[in-house]
Protein backbone atom coordinates (compact mmCIF):
# COMPACT_ATOMS: atom_id res chain seq x y z
CA UNK A 1 0.00 0.00 0.00
CA UNK A 2 1.03 2.94 -1.28
CA UNK A 3 1.01 6.38 0.43
CA UNK A 4 -0.44 9.71 -1.14
CA UNK A 5 -0.74 12.46 1.24
CA UNK A 6 -2.87 15.16 -0.48
CA UNK A 7 -2.21 17.77 2.99
CA UNK A 8 -0.34 20.79 3.48
CA UNK A 9 0.91 19.27 6.39
CA UNK A 10 1.12 15.57 7.01
CA UNK A 11 4.85 14.58 9.37
CA UNK A 12 6.40 13.24 6.02
CA UNK A 13 5.40 14.40 3.30
CA UNK A 14 2.78 17.51 3.69
CA UNK A 15 2.47 20.07 0.78
CA UNK A 16 4.48 17.72 -1.66
CA UNK A 17 1.20 16.79 -3.12
CA UNK A 18 -1.32 19.14 -2.57
CA UNK A 19 -1.88 20.06 -5.97
CA UNK A 20 -3.87 17.46 -7.31
CA UNK A 21 -2.05 17.10 -10.60
CA UNK A 22 1.31 16.62 -8.68
CA UNK A 23 -0.75 14.15 -6.53
CA UNK A 24 -2.13 12.02 -9.44
CA UNK A 25 1.34 11.88 -10.78
CA UNK A 26 2.65 10.76 -7.39
CA UNK A 27 -0.02 8.01 -7.76
CA UNK A 28 0.38 6.93 -10.30
CA UNK A 29 4.51 6.34 -10.26
CA UNK A 30 3.70 4.51 -7.23
CA UNK A 31 1.58 1.97 -9.08
CA UNK A 32 4.31 1.73 -11.98
CA UNK A 33 6.85 1.51 -8.94
CA UNK A 34 5.10 -1.67 -7.68
CA UNK A 35 2.26 -0.45 -5.25
CA UNK A 36 -0.83 -3.13 -5.19
CA UNK A 37 -3.05 -0.38 -3.93
CA UNK A 38 -2.46 3.63 -2.91
CA UNK A 39 -4.27 4.72 0.23
CA UNK A 40 -5.52 8.71 -0.63
CA UNK A 41 -5.85 11.16 2.60
CA UNK A 42 -6.67 14.43 3.08
CA UNK A 43 -6.16 15.22 6.89
CA UNK A 44 -2.68 14.59 8.71
CA UNK A 45 -2.89 12.76 12.14
CA UNK A 46 0.49 13.98 12.94
CA UNK A 47 0.18 15.40 16.72
CA UNK A 48 -0.99 19.00 16.80
CA UNK A 49 -2.00 18.49 13.17
CA UNK A 50 -5.03 20.72 13.17
CA UNK A 51 -8.71 19.07 12.20
CA UNK A 52 -9.93 19.66 8.74
CA UNK A 53 -13.73 19.91 8.32
CA UNK A 54 -15.13 17.30 5.98
CA UNK A 55 -15.89 19.31 2.75
CA UNK A 56 -12.49 20.62 2.51
CA UNK A 57 -11.32 16.76 2.92
CA UNK A 58 -13.28 16.08 0.40
CA UNK A 59 -11.62 18.64 -1.89
CA UNK A 60 -8.70 17.04 -1.26
CA UNK A 61 -9.40 13.70 -2.08
CA UNK A 62 -12.34 13.41 -4.34
CA UNK A 63 -10.69 14.63 -7.42
CA UNK A 64 -7.74 12.65 -7.06
CA UNK A 65 -9.29 9.51 -6.89
CA UNK A 66 -11.77 10.23 -9.25
CA UNK A 67 -8.44 11.22 -11.69
CA UNK A 68 -6.45 7.82 -10.72
CA UNK A 69 -9.60 5.70 -11.95
CA UNK A 70 -10.04 7.82 -14.87
CA UNK A 71 -6.41 6.87 -15.73
CA UNK A 72 -7.03 3.08 -15.09
CA UNK A 73 -4.91 2.91 -12.05
CA UNK A 74 -4.99 -0.20 -9.11
CA UNK A 75 -6.92 -0.51 -5.85
CA UNK A 76 -7.75 2.62 -4.21
CA UNK A 77 -7.78 3.45 -0.82
CA UNK A 78 -9.45 5.79 1.13
CA UNK A 79 -7.32 7.15 4.51
CA UNK A 80 -10.71 8.94 6.92
CA UNK A 81 -12.51 8.47 9.56
CA UNK A 82 -15.40 10.16 8.19
CA UNK A 83 -18.23 8.70 6.71
CA UNK A 84 -18.87 11.94 4.34
CA UNK A 85 -15.55 11.74 3.11
CA UNK A 86 -15.56 8.17 2.03
CA UNK A 87 -18.87 8.03 0.49
CA UNK A 88 -17.97 10.71 -1.63
CA UNK A 89 -14.24 8.79 -2.59
CA UNK A 90 -15.96 5.80 -3.19
CA UNK A 91 -18.38 7.67 -5.46
CA UNK A 92 -15.38 8.46 -7.16
CA UNK A 93 -13.85 5.01 -7.34
CA UNK A 94 -12.45 3.68 -4.40
CA UNK A 95 -11.99 0.42 -3.61
CA UNK A 96 -11.44 0.48 0.34
CA UNK A 97 -12.41 2.41 3.20
CA UNK A 98 -8.91 2.88 5.72
CA UNK A 99 -10.40 4.26 8.98
CA UNK A 100 -7.37 4.42 11.69
CA UNK A 101 -10.31 5.17 14.09
CA UNK A 102 -11.82 1.64 14.08
CA UNK A 103 -14.93 3.05 13.44
CA UNK A 104 -15.44 5.52 16.76
CA UNK A 105 -15.23 8.55 15.09
CA UNK A 106 -18.09 8.41 13.15
CA UNK A 107 -21.27 6.46 14.07
CA UNK A 108 -22.13 6.43 10.43
CA UNK A 109 -18.86 4.83 8.93
CA UNK A 110 -19.64 1.30 9.71
CA UNK A 111 -23.03 1.33 8.26
CA UNK A 112 -21.99 2.78 4.90
CA UNK A 113 -19.33 0.12 4.77
CA UNK A 114 -22.00 -2.69 5.25
CA UNK A 115 -24.41 -0.93 2.42
CA UNK A 116 -21.33 -0.26 0.46
CA UNK A 117 -20.04 -3.69 1.01
CA UNK A 118 -16.25 -2.58 0.58
CA UNK A 119 -12.98 -3.57 2.15
CA UNK A 120 -12.18 -1.86 5.78
CA UNK A 121 -9.57 -1.37 7.60
CA UNK A 122 -9.77 -1.06 11.23
CA UNK A 123 -6.77 0.61 13.11
CA UNK A 124 -6.39 0.34 16.95
CA UNK A 125 -6.35 3.88 18.45
CA UNK A 126 -7.03 4.95 21.80
CA UNK A 127 -7.91 8.33 22.30
CA UNK A 128 -8.13 11.07 19.84
CA UNK A 129 -6.24 12.67 17.62
CA UNK A 130 -5.05 15.51 19.95
CA UNK A 131 -4.70 13.61 23.07
CA UNK A 132 -3.37 9.67 21.90
CA UNK A 133 0.02 10.74 22.44
CA UNK A 134 -0.12 11.96 26.11
CA UNK A 135 1.56 8.80 28.38
CA UNK A 136 0.06 6.05 26.50
CA UNK A 137 -0.21 3.41 28.70
CA UNK A 138 -0.96 -0.75 28.56
CA UNK A 139 0.09 -3.54 31.03
CA UNK A 140 0.05 -5.74 28.42
CA UNK A 141 0.48 -3.94 25.26
CA UNK A 142 -0.05 -6.44 22.51
CA UNK A 143 -2.65 -8.53 24.40
CA UNK A 144 -4.58 -5.34 24.99
CA UNK A 145 -4.02 -4.40 21.21
CA UNK A 146 -5.93 -7.62 20.19
CA UNK A 147 -8.66 -7.29 22.70
CA UNK A 148 -9.70 -3.94 21.40
CA UNK A 149 -9.71 -4.83 17.55
CA UNK A 150 -11.57 -7.99 18.66
CA UNK A 151 -14.87 -4.98 19.99
CA UNK A 152 -13.90 -3.14 17.04
CA UNK A 153 -14.68 -6.01 14.95
CA UNK A 154 -17.63 -6.69 16.97
CA UNK A 155 -19.25 -3.36 16.85
CA UNK A 156 -18.15 -3.45 13.25
CA UNK A 157 -20.59 -6.74 12.49
CA UNK A 158 -23.55 -5.12 14.75
CA UNK A 159 -23.45 -2.43 12.17
CA UNK A 160 -23.84 -4.97 9.78
CA UNK A 161 -20.40 -5.25 8.38
CA UNK A 162 -19.63 -9.06 7.02
CA UNK A 163 -16.27 -9.88 9.03
CA UNK A 164 -14.78 -10.89 5.64
CA UNK A 165 -14.91 -7.31 4.70
CA UNK A 166 -12.17 -6.44 7.32
CA UNK A 167 -8.73 -6.01 7.63
CA UNK A 168 -6.75 -4.90 10.95
CA UNK A 169 -4.27 -2.84 11.34
CA UNK A 170 -2.69 -2.99 15.33
CA UNK A 171 -1.86 1.21 14.88
CA UNK A 172 2.00 1.55 15.12
CA UNK A 173 2.73 4.99 16.45
CA UNK A 174 -0.50 6.05 17.56
CA UNK A 175 -1.33 6.11 20.92
CA UNK A 176 1.97 4.12 21.34
CA UNK A 177 5.79 5.25 22.39
CA UNK A 178 8.42 3.93 21.10
CA UNK A 179 8.69 1.13 23.31
CA UNK A 180 5.37 0.29 22.55
CA UNK A 181 5.62 0.02 19.03
CA UNK A 182 8.79 -2.31 19.15
CA UNK A 183 6.53 -4.35 21.28
CA UNK A 184 3.84 -4.55 18.63
CA UNK A 185 6.13 -5.44 15.67
CA UNK A 186 7.95 -8.08 18.10
CA UNK A 187 5.01 -9.92 19.15
CA UNK A 188 2.75 -8.96 15.72
CA UNK A 189 2.29 -13.14 15.20
CA UNK A 190 -0.72 -12.65 18.08
CA UNK A 191 -3.45 -11.20 15.93
CA UNK A 192 -3.73 -14.09 13.86
CA UNK A 193 -5.53 -15.15 16.46
CA UNK A 194 -8.51 -12.67 14.99
CA UNK A 195 -8.15 -14.46 11.70
CA UNK A 196 -8.43 -11.39 9.37
CA UNK A 197 -6.03 -10.00 7.39
CA UNK A 198 -2.77 -7.37 9.17
CA UNK A 199 -2.01 -4.34 7.78
CA UNK A 200 1.38 -2.28 9.39
CA UNK A 201 1.97 0.71 8.52
CA UNK A 202 5.28 1.87 10.30
CA UNK A 203 6.78 4.05 7.30
CA UNK A 204 9.23 6.70 8.16
CA UNK A 205 7.22 6.89 11.93
CA UNK A 206 8.92 8.12 14.82
CA UNK A 207 9.58 4.93 16.89
CA UNK A 208 12.19 4.42 14.21
CA UNK A 209 13.86 7.91 14.45
CA UNK A 210 14.06 7.59 18.07
CA UNK A 211 15.31 4.44 18.18
CA UNK A 212 18.42 4.96 15.70
CA UNK A 213 18.18 9.29 16.55
CA UNK A 214 17.26 9.59 12.93
CA UNK A 215 15.19 12.71 11.53
CA UNK A 216 12.22 11.99 9.47
CA UNK A 217 13.99 11.74 5.66
CA UNK A 218 16.58 9.25 7.18
CA UNK A 219 14.69 6.92 8.37
CA UNK A 220 14.51 4.58 4.99
CA UNK A 221 16.73 1.66 6.18
CA UNK A 222 14.83 1.76 9.68
CA UNK A 223 11.78 1.32 7.70
CA UNK A 224 13.16 -1.27 5.66
CA UNK A 225 13.80 -3.34 9.29
CA UNK A 226 10.39 -2.73 10.44
CA UNK A 227 8.67 -3.95 6.63
CA UNK A 228 11.25 -6.79 7.14
CA UNK A 229 10.01 -7.90 10.77
CA UNK A 230 6.30 -7.40 10.08
CA UNK A 231 6.30 -9.44 6.70
CA UNK A 232 8.19 -12.11 8.59
CA UNK A 233 5.79 -11.98 11.06
CA UNK A 234 2.56 -12.70 9.09
CA UNK A 235 1.53 -8.85 8.37
CA UNK A 236 -0.25 -9.00 4.81
CA UNK A 237 -0.61 -5.32 3.77
CA UNK A 238 2.47 -2.59 4.77
CA UNK A 239 1.57 0.99 4.07
CA UNK A 240 4.62 2.74 2.76
CA UNK A 241 5.96 5.89 1.29
CA UNK A 242 9.12 3.96 -0.45
CA UNK A 243 7.45 1.90 -2.51
CA UNK A 244 9.82 0.90 -4.77
CA UNK A 245 12.75 -0.19 -1.69
CA UNK A 246 9.92 -1.46 -0.20
CA UNK A 247 8.65 -3.85 -2.64
CA UNK A 248 12.35 -5.45 -2.84
CA UNK A 249 12.19 -5.70 1.02
CA UNK A 250 8.69 -7.70 0.50
CA UNK A 251 9.87 -9.81 -2.44
CA UNK A 252 12.87 -10.58 -0.54
CA UNK A 253 10.99 -11.70 2.55
CA UNK A 254 8.22 -13.80 0.63
CA UNK A 255 10.88 -15.55 -0.40
CA UNK A 256 11.89 -16.73 2.71
CA UNK A 257 8.80 -17.47 3.95
CA UNK A 258 7.91 -19.63 0.56
CA UNK A 259 11.64 -21.41 1.37
CA UNK A 260 10.57 -22.99 3.68
CA UNK A 261 7.92 -24.88 2.19
CA UNK A 262 9.79 -25.58 -0.74
CA UNK A 263 13.37 -24.10 -1.28
CA UNK A 264 14.56 -25.71 -4.45
CA UNK A 265 11.18 -24.50 -5.94
CA UNK A 266 12.07 -21.00 -4.97
CA UNK A 267 15.38 -21.07 -5.79
CA UNK A 268 14.50 -21.99 -9.34
CA UNK A 269 11.76 -19.23 -9.39
CA UNK A 270 14.70 -16.64 -8.64
CA UNK A 271 17.29 -18.13 -10.64
CA UNK A 272 19.46 -18.89 -8.12
CA UNK A 273 21.62 -22.23 -9.37
CA UNK A 274 22.13 -25.23 -6.84
CA UNK A 275 25.44 -24.49 -4.67
CA UNK A 276 26.09 -20.58 -5.78
CA UNK A 277 25.72 -19.41 -2.51
CA UNK A 278 29.41 -18.71 -2.03
CA UNK A 279 28.91 -14.89 -2.36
Amino acid sequence: MGVLNVTPDSFSDGGLFLDPEAAVARGLDLFEAGADLVDVGGESTRPGAPAVPPQEERRRVVPVIRELRRHGAGLLSVDTTKSEVARAALDAGADLVNDVSGFRFDPEMAGLVARQGVPAVLMHLRGDFGGMHREPRYRDVMGEVTAELRESMARAERAGVARGQLILDPGVGFAKDAGHSLAVLARLPELQALDRPVLVGPSRKSFIGKTLDLPVGQRLMGTAAAVAAVVLGGAHLVRVHDVPEMVQVVRLCDAILSSAAAPDEVAETAGIASGSGGD
